[in-house]
């Protein structure tokens, strides 16, 4: 009922490689543990340690060190299903998790381990005016779990897990790189081997980022930092920043080399180019040089700028589609110089000076006889070889591109009915980034979700490339400053939520998916797009103290106990911690089946089935007909423990491949 304990994990890799330097130790309730003998550590490693005071290359800052505890902690928490608050929520496969991100990412290491294929972040830019995580280290555990709850004795709302990062707070640049350094640690035991990691930020901490990513990733791992031009700034008396940076890491670069794995961007402007060449075509039928003349002349009056210039030189069409006339001749000279008959006048035609590309008649004719060699009006002319545009719709992504900042505010704006959030990120550069990564079935996760245009932006890529990918947000209930954020705070009154960022982050992804579906309606597939999500939201285990430290109770407290549970907590809670614990994916379908009068769980059809009502020999005949994998139930659910017992044994006789536990 913990999260996993990383320190642990970082144990059992050390053993697998050095398993003459583990031992054993006690732990604090005097159990044995494993244990690394860091002498016989040290002499395996005789020729490659830095000693103490050696110089070495290294970012440090105070807090470095505590952010690494914090960061392999475990902590009891839990994940709890909001359906009231969800879309579609048993058969969604999207989460929207709300709370703190560390510990998020704490909870998600068993169910999504090595599984997500991109993580996209926009953390705060540290620019003086950002909110961050205040992650206090100088707690002792039970304080750290009441603060962590962010209610006061009264329950209500206490904000001091986050506060405004000002630049005359002497920890400025330590605070936040503490934050980020605790969240990054996290991330890459997430990712796939052929995972990505893009996290966005400004001139501010840009490179300080870059060190932590580094560190974390290896600087071998290192993509490029991708320049975001945005238009320009005339708010500095120097010169105008009108540039952020998004810095990309793959988990293995190696691995992306052996498994010749590439990445590839679409070229931007082509659907307007083929809506107009079908107009035309449909216009002027097989009358090819009209439509060629006419393709020129569009090409020629769109403006400055606009995406679908920069494919000009496509202006020719025939039977097969938008092509290209390229050059046919031998690249620096010297090649082959026979004869070409041209197909309506049969003269030879006009040889290029530099030779024919191929050296093979028997190529060159198979391409005439495709109809793959443009030729001109006659002989007189060069012919050209034709390059199709739909064999040329990607290319290789550039590190700079241009994109105005303002449009994504605008269409926010227009969707929300409010200027609910300044300055989001734009959901068409997102979606690029999707696309280039990841495909069918990926997993994305953006841990810093603010007004979820990650989340749009998948949501989107999926309706575009008719695929089926997956996001996992995450956002802190970060309440609305009325006074500084006043069209966010009355966006929220106005439409009866709770004013803080989480709710304005579910409503844009409502909003969007709508959009999307009102908008495509026509569309073959639109049906099957999920455009749902479902709301998790992190709080304390579902298990009484009593639990975790039974050995601080007396016995006759013990005995008066009625359950180890929490009274608040619904078996849908008791669902979804038994899902984290077992490790199992948080976005399988979920049906609930009314059994005899038992609400049944039922999770990805028969995987896992729960039950925490109370349980009968008919009720367990029935549920072992579908076999499950796996059934749990708590022992709330038993009069007595012998009860345990002969559940089990009748799971055995009817089912005997499925595995039986009690909470």
């Amino acid at each position: 009922m913990h999260s996993p304990n990383l320190v642990d994990d970082n144990v059992q890799k050390i053993m697998a490689l050095f398993p003459n330097c583990i031992t054993e130790s006690k732990d604090d309730n005097g159990n044995l543990k494993k244990a690394v003998d860091f002498d016989l550590l040290r002499q395996e490693l005789s020729q490659s340690l830095v000693e103490g005071g050696q110089e070495r290359y290294r970012l440090d800052w105070p807090g470095k060190r505590q952010a690494i505890l914090e960061a392999n902690s475990p902590i009891a928490k839990t994940l709890r299903p909001a359906r009231e608050e969800s879309v579609n929520f048993d058969t969604t496969e999207n989460l929207f998790i709300e709370g703190d991100n560390l510990d998020a990412l704490k909870l998600l290491q068993e169910s999504y381990l090595g599984q997500v294929k991109m993580i996209y972040i926009d953390p705060p830019y540290n620019t003086g005016s950002d909110f961050i995580y205040k992650d206090d280290f100088s707690e002792n555990t039970s304080d750290f779990l009441e603060r962590s709850e962010q209610v006061d004795e009264e329950g209500n709302r206490l904000i001091d897990n986050y506060e405004l990062n000002s630049e005359t707070n002497g920890r400025f640049h330590s605070d936040w790189l503490t934050m980020m350094y605790s969240r990054i640690r996290l991330t890459k035991s997430l990712l796939k081997e052929d995972g990505v990691i893009f996290v966005s930020c400004d001139e501010n901490e840009h490179a300080k980022l870059k060190l932590i990513l580094d560190e974390t990733f290896g600087q071998n791992n290192f993509i490029a930092d991708l320049v975001w031009a945005g238009g320009r700034k005339n708010d500095s008396q120097h010169i105008s920043v009108s540039h952020e940076y998004i810095i990309c890491y793959v988990k293995s670069l190696s691995y992306l080399k052996n498994k010749k794995i590439i990445w590839r961007q679409k070229k931007k402007g082509l659907d307007n180019i083929y809506k107009k060449a079908n107009k035309l075509k449909k216009e002027f039928k097989n009358d090819y040089q009209k439509i060629h003349e006419e393709l020129k002349n569009w090409y020629k009056n769109l403006a400055d700028g606009d995406p679908s210039k920069d494919h000009k030189h496509y202006s020719h069409m025939d039977k097969n589609g938008i092509y290209f006339a390229s050059d046919i001749s031998w690249p620096g000279g010297g090649g082959p110089k026979y004869e070409v008959l041209h197909p309506i006048t049969q003269q030879p035609v006009k040889v290029p000076s530099r030779g024919w590309v191929t050296n093979s008649q028997a190529k060159m004719k198979e391409w005439i006889d495709n109809g793959l060699v443009h030729f001109g009006i006659d002989e007189n002319y060069v012919p050209c070889l034709k390059t199709y545009l739909k064999d040329k719709e990607v290319q290789t992504p550039y590190s700079v591109f241009y994109q105005d900042g303002r449009a994504a505010s605008k269409r926010l704006t227009q969707l929300m009915g409010n200027n609910v959030f300044p300055y989001p990120k734009d959901e068409e550069i997102i979606s690029e980034l999707v696309s280039m990564v990841t495909s069918e079935n990926d997993i994305v996760i953006d841990f810093f979700a603010g007004s979820s245009t990650t989340a749009h932006s998948i949501m989107r890529s999926n309706f575009e490339n008719s695929e089926e990918r997956k996001f996992i947000m995450v956002q802190l209930d970060e309440p609305i400053d009325p006074n500084k954020q006043k069209d966010a705070y009355e966006f929220c009154l106005d439409n009866n939520f709770k004013p803080n960022i989480a709710e304005i982050s579910k409503e844009r992804i409502r909003r969007a998916g709508q959009k999307i579906l009102a908008d495509n309606q026509d569309k073959d597939g639109i049906e099957d797009l999920d455009i749902g999500f479902r709301v998790l939201k992190i709080d304390s285990t579902n298990m009484k103290d009593v639990y975790y430290t039974p050995d601080n109770y007396e016995q006759a407290a013990l005995d008066h106990l009625e359950s180890h549970i929490k009274e608040d907590r619904t078996g849908e809670d008791l669902l979804f911690q038994v899902m984290l614990d077992w490790g199992v994916p948080l976005s399988l379908p979920i049906e609930v089946k009314d059994i005899q009068g038992s609400s049944v769980y039922y999770v990805g059809i028969d995987s896992l089935v729960a039950c925490f009502d109370t349980l009968t020999t008919d009720l367990i005949d029935e549920i072992s007909k579908d076999k499950p994998l796996k059934f749990v139930s708590s022992e709330l659910a038993i009069a007595h423990d012998q009860d345990k017992t002969n559940i089990k044994a009748r799971f055995a006789q009817l089912s005997p491949d499925t595995q039986v536990e009690f909470i």
